[in-house]
């Protein structure tokens, strides 16, 4: 759950981040909770965020990957996404999260692709489906996030933000 990999964002993308002095891939990560359930985003833009997850270490007491963990990947995936729609201005704020789950799974890692159901100028809403490593659908996830403005004091609660 350690090793570290590289996050595959548009050109253009990380140039204006870089202009301001943002370190996109701290920015654009799992945050503390994700990082503490092995959560790796691999691919990113507004139209597509994959992310992985193991099931070790994220089951529940009968072995099984929990269903919160998966909220937590689907919300991780939809929530970058959401902010990379918003572009530099904007935050994503979660407002609603719905979950089903298919099918229980055991062991290896599981994969979580967002896309976009409405990118709009106030909120966007994201279907996150995820699989296991047999590509079978093990949850279906729709989040919906608030774009809000960025304001001043923002900047300290963010890690990779230029200060």
């Amino acid at each position: 759950m350690g090793e570290q990999t590289t996050v595959k964002f548009p050109q253009e993308v990380i140039d204006e981040y870089a202009a301001l002095g943002v370190d996109l891939p701290a920015l654009f990560s799992a945050g503390h909770l994700g990082n503490r359930m092995g959560v790796r985003i691999v691919e990113a833009s507004a139209e597509r965020v994959v992310g992985t997850m193991p099931v070790e270490g994220n089951t529940q007491p009968y072995g099984l990957l929990h269903g919160g963990a998966s909220a937590v990947l689907a919300e991780t995936l939809g929530s970058v996404g959401t902010m990379l729609h918003g572009g530099i201005s904007k935050i994503a704020v979660g407002v609603d999260l719905n979950c089903t789950h298919h099918r229980g799974v055991r062991s290896g890692m599981v994969t979580g692709v967002a896309t976009p159901v409405h990118r709009g100028r106030s909120t966007a809403t994201y279907e996150i489906v995820i699989t296991d490593e047999q590509d079978k659908r093990v949850c279906t996830a729709r989040l919906t996030c608030l774009l809000r403005d960025v304001r001043p004091q923002d900047a300290e609660n963010v890690r990779g933000a230029g200060a």
